[in-house]
């Protein structure tokens, strides 16, 4: 699959891609192809641009995660889109397949998290603990597998260190494939099953409420959602 099989919006400002597992959306230690960096070469070749190609990055999703990912294609798109995303003037949601039923099948979380940085994971900690920051997100159970696993639609209103994934393992559901946080075994590809399926936000030139929406066949299939 190619770049241009991931797009799911471009206009003259932004661009939002459908990432895969395994892409990373920012250039790391690792020194693997960046997803920012894919899309300038993408963009460089299919619009025979001379020069270089601007492309920077709104948010991030974690490598082992799937699904939308925006991106700016002008400087002033950037600082506009971010101001958004600092503000939470810009709405996440994200599938997350759990084996275990929370506890309630609709409710708040609030924890505070510490991030360990050599262990890169994140933890719940008593408020006050040094370097603690507050994690917020709303959650619903709307669905069974066959296998009897559960899907939990994640409206995520802060943005924390594997926030999602600390905070589901906390109340006993961590996220399918997800060893780090619990999980009793991998995902065959190495993904885990977290996916972000929607963001909304309001266009930072035109000033119009936009919605984008990333399908994810395997958990469309999974729990039989025909369509987002």
């Amino acid at each position: 699959m190619t770049i241009g099989d991931q797009i799911l919006y471009e206009d003259n400002h932004l661009m939002a891609i459908n990432k895969l597992p395994g892409q990373i959306t920012q250039g790391d230690k690792t020194g693997d192809p960046c997803l920012a960096d894919l899309v300038k070469d993408y963009i460089k070749e299919r619009d025979h641009k001379p020069g270089q190609v601007y492309c920077g990055v709104i948010h991030r999703l974690d490598r082992p995660v799937s699904g939308v990912v925006l991106l700016a294609k002008t400087s002033k798109a950037l600082s506009r889109m971010v101001e958004l995303v600092r503000t939470r003037n810009f709405e996440k949601h994200y599938w997350a397949v759990v084996k275990n039923a929370p506890p309630q099948p609709a409710g708040m979380l609030e924890n505070w998290l510490v991030k360990v940085e050599e262990r890169n994971k994140s933890y719940v900690v008593s408020n006050g603990q040094a370097r603690a920051k507050l994690a917020r997100l709303e959650y619903r159970d709307i669905a069974v597998s066959d296998g009897g696993y559960h899907l939990l639609d994640i409206n995520l209103h802060t943005g924390r260190h594997h926030q999602i994934r600390c905070q589901l393992a906390n109340i006993g559901c961590p996220i399918k494939g997800d060893l780090k946080y619990g999980a009793e075994r991998s995902n065959p590809d190495g993904s885990i099953s977290l996916h972000a399926y929607s963001i909304t936000f309001e266009h930072p030139v035109r000033h119009e409420p936009v919605t984008i929406t990333a399908p994810n066949p395997e958990i469309q299939h999974m729990f039989n959602i025909v369509s987002l």
